[in-house]
């Protein structure tokens, strides 16, 4: 069985026990929380809008920098920026239809 979840306009496809890395949510570790369910798949059969997925909120964390460069040529225009996308560590606990 596995759940098509939706959190800060992106979808995951989870399972029990999954480890997801979601936007920042605030939220201290040890909680729980209940993702939007967008569909469930159970022995072949898919439900639309239905069920629920709770998650264990395990921790905080930034990914790696990523670089954005862009220079345009014979313009002697250069631009240099750095991103680390904050997010939140998640652990699929259960999922119900």
């Amino acid at each position: 069985m596995y759940a098509i979840v939706k959190n800060g306009g992106k979808q995951y496809k989870v399972q029990e026990g999954d480890i997801l890395h979601l936007d920042k949510l605030g939220i201290e570790a040890g909680s729980e929380i209940e993702l939007d369910v967008l569909a469930i798949v159970q022995d072949g059969k898919l439900s639309l809008n239905s069920g629920s997925v709770k998650a264990e909120i395990i921790g905080e964390g930034k990914d790696k920098k990523v670089i954005i460069f862009k220079k345009r040529r014979r313009k002697d225009s250069k631009l240099k920026k750095g991103f680390r996308r904050q997010f939140t560590k998640v652990r699929i606990k259960s999922i119900s239809a």
